[in-house]
């Protein structure tokens, strides 16, 4: 480039060329910083690669010790608890969905005024913030150990993302079918209703569907603390050391998180054109 025009567009733009100190250090800063949180938590952690590689040797070994995949004489046992543990799931899952939704309704800010969605928004908040962990433990202490404890931790988890998510898209909806109703004489309830309701429900379908996918995950994880389910099988069969039913059991949640993942995609997918056509 030519002086001049260069000289020209630095007149021109001066706070491009002539950046602060502090602009022009604060990235370097800020990676030196994340370095430097990040070394310390290597060191405050205890990270040892001689532990690693050590770690490495054992898990192949288990890994050798799991095959061939070998159920013995418990298969049906383990097939009964496959199907525990989607129900956990699926149950959890929906009591969330049909609780959050109303309260959804209260934490949005296009159909409440602020007075009434903060608190709410703040209560989804604090139960969204305890993990589905912590509640199967809080439920197995209060109704006891079994299926019932996971239905209930994650009908409680999910209940406060969902209200979340939910009222989110409440928010996000098109005001112009709302205002439609509204200018033909229609009621707040009739806004909702014919309104919003259409709008937002495609939405909400796909978000169910994906958390009960996740949710089959969860429910392996919270069985594992007395939930019921397969992961109860699971820890008792690693408590043991019997690492090729361990496999067994592994590949059947994988086969059906993945037969789920097919399924709740092709409904997703169903649910979006239809929007769309619509």
């Amino acid at each position: 480039m030519p002086a001049a025009d260069r000289n020209a567009l630095q007149a021109r733009y001066p706070e491009i060329f002539k950046r602060p100190a502090s602009a022009r250090l604060a990235m370097p800063a800020m990676l030196l910083a994340a370095l430097a949180i990040f070394g310390f938590g290597l060191v405050d952690l205890d990270f040892s690669p001689t532990r690693l590689i050590a770690g490495l040797h054992q898990l192949g070994w288990i890994t050798m010790m799991m095959l061939p995949p070998d159920p013995g004489s418990s298969l049906p046992l383990y097939l009964k608890a496959l199907g525990e543990t989607l129900s956990i799931a699926l149950l959890g899952t929906t009591l969330a969905a049909i609780m959050a939704l109303p309260v959804s309704l209260i934490a949005a800010r296009n159909i409440v005024p602020d007075v009434v969605r903060f608190p709410v928004r703040r209560f989804l908040d604090s139960v969204r913030g305890i993990d589905t962990l912590i509640w199967a433990l809080v439920w197995i202490n209060v109704v006891g150990l079994g299926p019932f404890a996971g239905v209930l931790a994650i009908a409680v988890s999910d209940f406060g993302a969902f209200g979340k998510l939910f009222s989110e898209a409440v928010e996000g909806a098109d005001r112009k079918q709302v205002e439609g109703i509204r200018a033909s004489g229609g009621t707040t309830l009739h806004e909702i209703r014919f309104g919003l309701m259409p709008q937002v429900l495609p939405v909400i379908a796909g978000q169910v569907l994906y958390f009960i996918e996740s949710n089959t995950r969860s429910a392996t994880i919270i069985g594992i603390v007395g939930a019921g389910g397969i992961g109860l099988q699971l820890a008792e069969q690693i408590r043991v050391l019997e690492w090729q039913k361990v496999s067994f059991l592994i590949l059947m949640i994988l086969v059906a998180v993945a037969a789920i993942d097919w399924i709740s995609g092709k409904l997703r997918f169903a649910i979006i054109g239809r929007r769309a056509v619509a």
